[in-house]
C-alpha cells in the first residue's frame, strides 16, 4: 500500500509541476503579447540609442570642471560629445550630448525629475504619429534644426523626454551648436 501511495504520490507532483510549467509559459506568453508595444514604427525601428543626457546641478560651470579635471571630459559651455561609430556603418560618426544644466532651468518642465534623456530616433514624424496613436502625451510640435529634428514626449511616470532625429553629418561641423 505505501508503495502504491508513494507512487500515486510522484505521478501527482510530476503532473501538477507539468501542469504549473504549461499554464506558467501561457501566461508568460500570453502577457508578453499584450504588454509589449512594437519596437519599430512603419519606417524602422523606434529609438536607436542614447543622443544625450540632461541633467540639473547647483552649479553646471563648476560640474563641467570637475568632471574635466578628474574624468577627462572635454567640456566646454554646453558640456561634452561623444563621438563613437554606428554599428550599421562604421564609417559614419555618431553623438552623445552631456549636459548640466542650472538646478533653476524650465527645460525640463513639466517633469519633475532633475534629469532628461535624449532618444536618437530614425523617423521623428512617424514615430509621432504611432505614439499619439498609442496615447503617449505629445509636450510640443517637432522643431526642425540644422542637426536634426526634436519633440519631447512625457512618459508614464511623467518625465519628460527628448527625441531626436539627428543629421550627424552637420551636427559634426556644428559639434553639437559649436562651431570648430
Amino acid at each position: 500500500m505505501n508503495i502504491k501511495r508513494t507512487i500515486i504520490t510522484v505521478l501527482l507532483l510530476m503532473v501538477s509541476f507539468g501542469l504549473g510549467f504549461l499554464t506558467k509559459s501561457f501566461i508568460s506568453q500570453s502577457s508578453e503579447n499584450k504588454t509589449n508595444l512594437p519596437a519599430t514604427t512603419n519606417s524602422g525601428k523606434r529609438v536607436t540609442g542614447i543622443g544625450g543626457i540632461f541633467f540639473k546641478c547647483k552649479d553646471p560651470q563648476k560640474v563641467r570642471d570637475w568632471y574635466k579635471l578628474h574624468l577627462g571630459l572635454n567640456t566646454d559651455q554646453y558640456g561634452t560629445n561623444f563621438e563613437w561609430r554606428l554599428a550599421t556603418d562604421s564609417t559614419k560618426k555618431g553623438f552623445t550630448q552631456w549636459s548640466p544644466f542650472a538646478a533653476t532651468t524650465t527645460y525640463f518642465e513639466p517633469s519633475k525629475r532633475d534629469f532628461m534623456i535624449n532618444y536618437r530616433v530614425e523617423n521623428l514624424e512617424n514615430l509621432v504619429e504611432e505614439l499619439k496613436k498609442e496615447g503617449v502625451t505629445i509636450a510640443d510640435t517637432i522643431e526642425t534644426y540644422d542637426y536634426g529634428k526634436f519633440v519631447h514626449i512625457i512618459d508614464i511616470e511623467g518625465n519628460k523626454v527628448e527625441l531626436w532625429q539627428p543629421e550627424d553629418l552637420v551636427y559634426d561641423k556644428f559639434d553639437g551648436g559649436r562651431t570648430k
